[in-house]
């Protein structure tokens, strides 16, 4: 956050920010004469386990005291791989075991940290709970899969910087120290001002789960949550907001308008739920900077995540295998990164994030770039699955809610298959209302 110049709609929550360091550090949250910091786990996949390693090696006196999950099996499975490597630092018998929507409420009052690493789609109401419970927070991206997800965040956000707690988002590039060297020198006029831009995050795909006997709906999306907009946000909001939140980084700003294409070209059978497979954007900045972003997943061809950026005295390239080189228009270096040495980005986030937890500082509010970060890409999607072109300010008032009515077993979300077991898709210039 240090290296961001903010300006635009991040002003308001600077000048926050620095009143709120003004007025004095933040108090320990744990016991006095006690260094123990106690964590939640909400969400016990694979990035919940890979977040618990990360602040378990934060070189904090950390403990997991509480794990919270929809499902008993993943709870238990990450349990063990825990138990197994941290011994008596997973302190979480079965009355600290919480299963179902409900449970993380109780997780959260056990801690004085909670990760918060469930599909994006829950992300809002559990941020709210930890904030309401004042706890500080580590979210993994993207932190909301519809306009009143991002607008809840924000809210979030206002009372966790009243309140003093510090969140870190899983934008661990942020983290990352080519990519602090690079955007801090291209901040500082290193290439002029920026023009334009390239990010991309093109791969093959992800995971898919088969459908078991007797699932009901509800539990055959949460378990396959990456092909469900209410729970993903689809793969340009899941997966390339890493890119797109770099492209608001160098700008210092966000888009004022969005448009783009994209489809299901590849990935088209109805295990893939409803999301696209490819996505082309085109981000228009206040200054009009253009920046265009894509992200695929389709296999067996080149692959493709990196960020490039045009300026008017150079260019920037950008990667997260710790790669960043800048030129001058004359295509001279100007700076190249050492990829030596560089601290483990994931491992970063968390060992800055509970050191100020344990100095009792706050020093971190990343819940607002974030929300926005995470916005860009909702409303990228919203372009595509439309045709149209989304003004922001006009995106912001949007009351498109993707949450089911009821989170139960038995209830249905609201996105069902068809007879054929397939799910709707959307066909830009069809139904457009019932995405923006």
């Amino acid at each position: 956050m240090e290296n961001l110049k903010r300006r635009d709609f991040i002003k308001s929550s600077s000048a926050l920010m620095g009143a709120a360091a003004l007025s004095g550090s933040v108090g320990q949250v744990f016991a006095a004469g006690n260094d123990e910091i106690k964590i939640a786990l909400i969400g016990c996949g694979g990035r919940g386990t890979g977040a618990t390693v990360n602040a378990m090696e934060s070189g904090q006196n950390v403990k997991l005291v509480a794990m919270a999950d929809a499902f008993k099996d993943n709870l238990d499975s990450t349990y063990d791989t825990l138990k197994d490597k941290y011994g008596d630092k997973i302190d979480v018998p079965d009355s600290r075991k919480y299963v179902g929507f409900e449970g993380y409420i109780e997780a959260i009052k056990d801690a004085d940290v909670v990760l918060l690493t469930t599909p994006p789609g829950f992300r809002p109401q559990h941020f709210a709970e930890a904030v309401k419970q004042g706890k500080h927070v580590f979210m993994e991206k993207a932190v909301a899969a519809d306009i009143p997800g991002v607008r809840s965040v924000l809210a979030t956000a206002k009372e966790a910087v009243a309140k003093k707690l510090n969140v870190v988002v899983g934008l661990q590039r942020r983290y990352q120290t080519n990519y602090r060297e690079a955007i801090k020198r291209v901040h500082d006029g290193a290439i002029g001002d920026v023009v334009s831009g390239q990010v991309y995050w093109n791969s093959g795909g992800v995971w898919v789960r088969p459908r078991k006997p007797g699932q009901t709906e509800m539990e055959y999306q949460m378990r396959n949550w990456y092909y469900f907009n209410w729970l993903c946000g689809d793969h340009i909001v899941e997966q390339h907001v890493h890119n797109i939140d770099i492209a608001n980084w160098v700008k210092g700003k966000y888009p004022v308008s969005i448009q783009g294409t994209g489809s299901r070209a590849h990935r088209t059978g109805k295990e893939y739920g409803e999301i696209y497979d490819n996505f082309a954007i085109e981000l228009t900045y206040d200054d009009g900077a253009v920046v265009y972003s894509q992200c695929r997943h389709f296999e067996g061809i080149s692959n493709r995540v990196d960020e490039t950026f045009q300026a008017t005295k150079g260019r920037m390239y950008v990667s997260a295998n710790n790669q960043a080189v800048l030129w001058d228009a004359n295509g001279n270096e100007v700076y190249r990164h050492d990829p030596k040495g560089n601290p483990n980005p994931y491992q970063q986030e968390h060992t800055e994030l509970f050191e100020a937890i344990a100095k009792g500082e706050y020093k971190f509010n990343d819940a607002e770039y974030g929300a926005y970060s995470s916005l860009t890409g909702i409303i990228g999607r919203i372009a595509c699955y439309t045709g149209e072109v989304i003004k922001w300010d006009e995106a912001m008032k949007s009351n498109v809610d993707l949450m089911p009515e009821r989170l139960a077993w038995d209830a249905n979300p609201k996105v069902m298959p068809k007879e054929d077991g397939s799910y709707p898709v959307a066909i830009p210039g069809i139904d457009v209302k019932k995405y923006i």
